[in-house]
């Protein structure tokens, strides 16, 4: 077994240690080397950088996947940059134009950059002002990225809550404008190959004219005996190879982790104006500033000055419809955390435009009676846990996983997830497999996972109905 020598003042090695306890290597507490030093078997390696790419290798969320060599060298390219101390200016202004347009540093894939870069400017990162942060000038995407890796239960490092940066979406000083990511041009390479292709072509065209006047005798007399020749001859087919089917596309297993849940924050809800059954909320979500799911602040003309004096600087808020009015009073609507479906595709609802769902507890219809028809006389809120932050993400234990960006209305799944949803004898909510269905022949496609699952936060508390067992959840 390898054994690793940590540097103290090397913190990536050991968060990268105390976050993946299966790998094959041992800690030497008793050495503190002013380098990091792994000694293999065969050799011994120092140095930051080539350990964590060997430990990369063991770890299985880095060792299953494929990198290109773009990919690698991007990879290298941050594990050297970072290595400075400290960080220059100019290397995080260069991350933050990297994360502009994606989650992580490679774009959609994890790699063992986004540890040590994490590693590595968290520090920096939590001795930003508000200025530094999300001003006008500010590095957005590099604190969005802080949070989303230190929070990631699919990359699932250990950082004690009190070492992670504390990030108040309250604090937001300024909303970049939503931009799309720039389309690759054409490389003129490829347009100078195409304008000599078409070239030769009408040379070669030219050439084949001429040739065709100077010899048409010839050729006509040739093809009078071709076709002499050919006389009462059959002429065969040429068959062409039979193309094998494409194989089937392979359609991921169906998961509860496939629903992006978050912990959201009613800063306001008021009643819709056009329809008696519904409320309006604006609810914080923990959306990036440039966000194109968000509501413009410049449209947000309802909230009380009592509201916005409260939240200055407003956050990134999602406005949302509820059909909760008569069902739950309205002054329970008011600053309060509630849990949210953040990845249903938006629905305009009698003019107004929701962009998420609240989920609320109500009692399971009588044995024998259709959900659809059952009328609702009594609600209740789902709750988080004490202390939960807007936006935190909740997930069902065992199915931990990235949530699609966008639910697609056509596949059904929030349709073929939700009926499994319920709260048990202690009020908890979770995913109860048998209720969703998924038993027997039932399972094929569903992700493998607790038969009864209870949902929480990533800071671990459990979410809960204030009084109604053995409910729904919808």
């Amino acid at each position: 077994m390898a054994t690793l020598s940590i540097s103290p003042a090397d913190k990536a090695l050991s968060l990268l240690v105390s976050s993946f306890k299966d790998l094959s290597v041992s800690v030497n507490a008793a050495e503190t080397p002013t380098v990091s030093q792994l000694a293999l078997p065969n050799a011994t390696v120092s140095g930051t950088n080539t350990i964590a790419s060997h430990l990369a290798s063991l770890i299985p969320l880095f060792a299953s996947a494929t990198y290109s060599d773009l990919e690698t060298a991007e990879v290298e390219q941050w594990l050297t940059l970072s290595a400075v101390s400290p960080i220059p200016a100019e290397t995080l202004d260069a991350l933050n134009a990297t994360l502009k347009f994606r989650t992580t540093i490679l774009g959609e894939k994890w790699s063992i950059a986004d540890v040590v870069v994490y590693a590595r400017v968290k520090d920096v990162v939590a001795a930003w002002s508000d200025e530094e942060r999300t001003g006008e000038k500010g590095r957005h995407y590099v604190v969005r990225w802080v949070d989303f890796v230190q929070n990631s239960p699919e990359l699932g490092l250990n950082i004690p809550a009190e070492e992670k940066v504390k990030i108040d979406a309250s604090k937001v000083l300024h909303t970049p404008k939503p931009e799309e990511a720039p389309k690759k041009e054409k490389k003129p390479a490829a347009a100078a190959a195409a304008a000599e292709a078409v070239a030769a072509v009408e040379e070669k065209g030219k050439k084949t004219v001429e040739a065709a006047k100077e010899g048409g005798k010839k050729v006509k007399d040739a093809a009078g005996a071709a076709a002499a020749a050919a006389q009462g001859k059959k002429t065969e087919k040429k068959q062409k190879p039979k193309r094998e089917p494409a194989p089937p596309k392979e359609e991921p297993a169906l998961s509860p982790s496939a629903i992006d849940l978050r912990v959201g924050h009613i800063l306001y809800c008021r009643p819709h104006p056009n329809a008696d059954s519904l409320f309006v909320s604006t609810i914080a979500m923990g959306d990036a500033v440039d966000s194109p799911i968000v509501t413009p602040h410049s449209e947000i003309t309802d909230l009380p000055a009592s509201v916005l004096e409260k939240y200055s600087p407003l956050p990134p808020v999602r406005t949302v419809c509820s059909g909760l009015n008569g069902l739950v009073p309205l002054e329970e609507m008011q600053d309060r955390k509630v849990i949210c479906v953040a990845n249903l595709k938006p629905v305009t609802m009698r003019g107004i435009k929701s962009a998420a769902m609240v989920l609320a507890a109500s009692p399971r219809p009588p044995p024998g009676e259709e959900a659809a028809g059952h009328k609702k006389e009594y609600v209740e809120l789902v709750a988080p846990p004490e202390g939960a932050q807007a936006g935190e993400k909740v997930f069902f234990e065992g199915y931990e996983g990235t949530p699609e960006a966008q639910l697609n209305p056509k596949k059904k799944v929030w349709e073929q997830i939700q009926p499994g949803f319920k709260t048990a004898d202690d009020q908890t909510v979770a995913f109860d497999r048998a209720l969703a269905g998924w038993v027997g022949e039932g399972e094929k496609g569903k992700a493998t996972g607790a038969d009864v699952a209870k949902l929480v936060t990533a800071s671990g508390g459990v979410c809960k109905a204030p009084t109604l067992k053995g409910a729904t959840i919808s």
